[in-house]
């Protein structure tokens, strides 16, 4: 018996679609799920009436309308650290290439494919000091954004024996506990900026990052230095860091972000957004977010939300119904609930809140049905953004 019905935009591995049992519907064309899974394509929950919950398979969100979905009680997970490997992955080979002149040697070696066979050798010993390039050991790498991904990139320097500095300006205690004792957690972006001949971006795309590498950003790096994105292309100012790029202060720039501007120049390497791109990347994203969805469907469990707070609760066996009830972060509303429950001789086995400033969410064991009058009474409130009741047995 299908419970769920669920919509797929863009090619999700099947790995974690596989998890899914018989009582979801599976289906891209579905106009009107319960819950979406997706990638990088844009979605506006207002197109969906019956939305209840969204996956997204990556890290960022910016292609998803998540203020609205948190004004309609709909919840938006993302899968952080599901890609963090593939992206660090590629991120050191990238800085490889640039520094050993890598393109260009083997731009050379195709060119040689009409010499005779016995010049080449010759052609290769007196043309390759032309392509001497310089070791990542020794050098001094700065992470700007030490999320899952930049924790793994800095723990990646100091593995190949770099200096490295780190910075966030919100730091997650999880991760800054990930990182080896070697690297250098500064306190203002600015020091790591001055110390790093190699600067790697890993932050989120939001108001407060959009266009941040500016001109007066760049002013903070060392001469000389290499700047990498594989973040969010949007993060980085373009037409400063071509004028930079132009003038001699930046060396190179290495993006995962194309566009015309920066793939003329020649002091840019560009890959077409692979850096989650990898088979075991796009599996472990498929596998985390389904599990999620499937947590918050079934349960109303959530981990790893980014406008819903981190909750989760195991119901008794006796437990009939979960009622959840979703609301703006006001004073008054665990009272407002257990008293509208109280009135009605509803007797509550477990209730357990988490706020995360905007929104509170409150999950409800009873051991009996709900009346649908009961709910009823609870959104009225003007403070209930939604409710659901969840049957268990």
């Amino acid at each position: 018996m299908t419970l769920f019905r669920i919509k797929t935009i863009n090619a999700i591995a099947p790995e974690g679609l596989e998890l899914l049992g018989d009582e979801y519907s599976v289906d891209p064309e579905d106009n009107n799920p319960h819950g979406i899974v997706v990638r990088s394509s844009q979605v506006d929950v207002d197109d969906y009436p019956e939305l209840l919950a969204l996956a997204r398979a990556g890290a960022g969100v910016n292609n998803i309308t998540v203020d609205k979905a948190t004004e309609k009680g709909i919840c938006i997970f993302n899968t952080p650290g599901a890609n963090a490997n593939a992206v660090v992955d590629l991120v050191f080979p990238m800085i490889g290439i640039w520094l050993r002149n890598i393109y260009q040697g083997i731009s050379f070696c195709k060119s040689l494919a009409d010499v005779p066979p016995d010049e080449v050798s010759g052609e290769v010993e007196s043309r390759k000091a032309a392509f001497r390039g310089v070791e990542i050991a020794g050098k001094t790498l700065g992470v700007v954004g030490l999320g899952q991904i930049g924790v793994r990139l800095a723990n990646g320097g100091i593995q190949r024996f770099m200096k490295v500095y780190g910075f966030d300006p919100f730091p997650s205690l999880d991760n800054i506990h990930k990182l080896f004792s070697e690297v250098t957690v500064t306190r203002a972006m600015r020091d790591t900026l001055s110390q790093a001949d190699i600067v790697s971006l890993h932050l989120p795309v939001n108001e407060k990052t959009r266009g941040m590498v500016d001109a007066d950003f760049i002013a903070k790096m060392k001469p000389g230095a290499i700047l990498v994105n594989y973040a969010r292309g949007p993060i980085v100012n373009e037409e400063a860091v071509l004028a930079a790029l132009d003038s001699g202060h930046l060396e190179a720039f290495i993006s995962d972000f194309p566009t015309p501007a920066v793939i003329a120049h020649p002091k840019t390497l560009t890959t077409p957004h692979l850096g989650a791109s990898t088979t075991e990347s796009e599996g472990n994203c498929s596998r985390m977010a389904v599990g999620e969805l499937s947590a918050y469907l079934h349960y109303g469990n959530i981990t790893h939300s980014v406008n819903f707070p981190n909750i989760e609760s195991i119901p008794e066996s006796t437990v009939q119904t979960r009622l959840i009830v979703i609301n703006k972060d006001v004073p008054g509303m665990i009272a407002f609930v257990t008293k509208v429950l109280g009135n009605h001789g509803v007797n509550i086995v477990s209730f357990k809140n988490e706020s995360n400033g905007t929104v509170g969410y409150n999950i409800i064991d009873i051991e009996s049905t709900l009346d649908q009058s009961i709910v009823t009474e609870l959104e009225a409130n003007e403070d209930v953004i939604r409710t659901r009741r969840i049957i268990l047995t």
